[in-house]
């Protein structure tokens, strides 16, 4: 069932595996190492976050423009129980809620995080109508604060809206992969994060739909309600220690899972089994997340050190995951990823003739 969806939202974006021309028997495009043989998604992580502030319309409508088939926003619970787009609960990293005098008394400690106490200003604290008077920072250093203070926060039906007519604008279709943040959490306070979610998703034609979560309760629960493709995110608490829910147990509900990209090639270039195992378990492999400007570290090019396991190029790091045979990369910069996929394709096609 998990191969059959995946080969249905290759199609929908027509992603077509490689064939060979009945005339002249060349070979069209490349087969690629992926699960169905068609070329990797390109996943907009954030929108096009290495140049607009992230989870913003803006961010979203540049990714598109730069080739990205699918746009990942991670979505979050208001207090009225609107979904909206923010990476995290908390608020001050990625909006000038800090300089806004009438909020200064809903900054509070709230000990209900994966990291310590944090003293901050909450999404479920602000209404939709009060989000909205809030204005997207640039979280990463380094990155342009150029557009700083210029973009709203929105909501998932904006976000819907703003690809479904990006879509028709370019001619082509384009998927979204929204991320449950915490739902465990929103719904311990009485905010209910499924309901909304799938009924803001159907409407949406404009391309197929991912759904991913780090937990496994959700997509559990939503497996069978939707339509949608169901992706387990994972990592892995020490290096070397695989994924913290095994492959056997996410195949029985889920049509992917998102590894860390450092649980597909270690440090050394080397292909760990990883994706070979997850492919054989029938899940598409969507590792996150890459970055120009945060590149991978290898120390060294594999060679005879991984003649076991089998040889990762490491000329450039979204050729090394290609090559590879990953079904989709999550990326900041989804023109670098688009462009390296190209290449790789336009390598095949030169060796053809």
């Amino acid at each position: 069932m998990a191969v059959l969806r995946v080969i249905l939202v290759i199609g929908a974006l027509g992603l077509a595996p490689a064939c060979v021309s009945p005339i002249d028997g060349a070979v069209s495009t490349p087969r690629w190492n992926t699960l169905t043989g068609a070329a990797a998604l390109v996943i907009a992580h954030r929108g096009a976050s290495g140049y607009r502030p992230e989870h913003t319309l803006e961010a979203y409508a540049l990714a598109i423009e730069q080739g990205a088939d699918i746009i990942e926003p991670d979505l979050v619970v208001t207090k009225d129980g609107v979904l909206v787009a923010r990476h995290d609960r908390y608020l001050s990293t990625t909006t000038d809620v800090a300089e806004h005098p009438e909020f200064a008394d809903r900054r509070r400690i709230n000990p209900d995080t994966n990291d310590d106490p944090k003293d901050d200003w909450w999404v479920e604290d602000f209404t939709l109508a009060e989000l909205k008077t809030l204005r997207a920072r640039q979280p990463f250093a380094g990155r342009s604060k150029e557009f700083d203070g210029q973009f709203e926060i929105p909501a998932f039906a904006e976000i819907i809206a703003l690809v479904e007519e990006k879509s028709a604008d370019a001619g082509r279709p384009i998927g979204i992969y929204p991320e449950t943040k915490h739902p465990g959490y929103f719904a311990k306070i009485g905010l209910d994060f499924e309901a909304p979610l799938l009924a803001a998703l159907v409407a949406f034609n404009a391309g197929p739909v991912f759904i991913q979560s780090f937990e496994p309760e959700i997509l559990t629960r939503l497996a069978g309600k939707t339509d949608a493709m169901l992706v387990q995110l994972v990592y892995e608490g020490t290096p070397g220690a695989g994924s913290n829910i095994p492959l056997d147990i996410i195949a029985q509900y889920a049509d992917g899972v998102g590894p860390a990209k450092s649980i597909l090639i270690d440090q050394k270039g080397c292909d760990t089994g990883f994706l070979g195992a997850a492919h054989a378990a029938g899940l598409a492999v969507h590792p996150w997340t890459f970055r120009d400007d945060q590149p991978g570290d290898y120390s060294a090019a594999g060679g005879e050190n991984c003649a076991a396991k089998g040889v990762v190029e490491i000329n450039g790091e979204f050729r090394s995951y290609f090559i590879l045979g990953v079904d989709g990369v999550f990326t900041d910069f989804p023109d670098t990823a688009v462009a390296a996929r190209d290449a790789i394709a336009q390598h095949h096609q030169q060796k053809q003739h």
